[in-house]
């Protein structure tokens, strides 16, 4: 076994954050995730929106979460140089 690293998510090239998945193991977290919270803005938007907008902001957590875990490091904002 190789001792690189694989992250799920690549740092942004200019700014701050991450983008899309670069693995598989990303892209599944990122569907799952996904379909969790379509399933709840199907499910809680109509009746609960206080309710929704709760499991909004913990499914943003989890998601900078898992983000910052998994992906690569962050260069801190500033442009590369080239």
């Amino acid at each position: 076994m190789s001792a690189e690293t694989r992250y799920w998510f690549r740092a942004k090239r200019y700014g701050w954050g991450w983008g899309l998945p670069c693995s598989w193991q990303g892209w599944v977290f990122f569907l799952i995730w996904l379909g969790v919270l379509l399933a709840a803005a199907i499910r809680l938007m109509p009746g609960r929106p206080f309710l929704f907008t709760m499991v909004l902001a913990a499914m943003t957590v989890l998601f900078v979460a898992i983000c910052y875990l998994k992906g690569e490091p962050l260069s801190g904002g500033s442009r590369k140089s080239q």
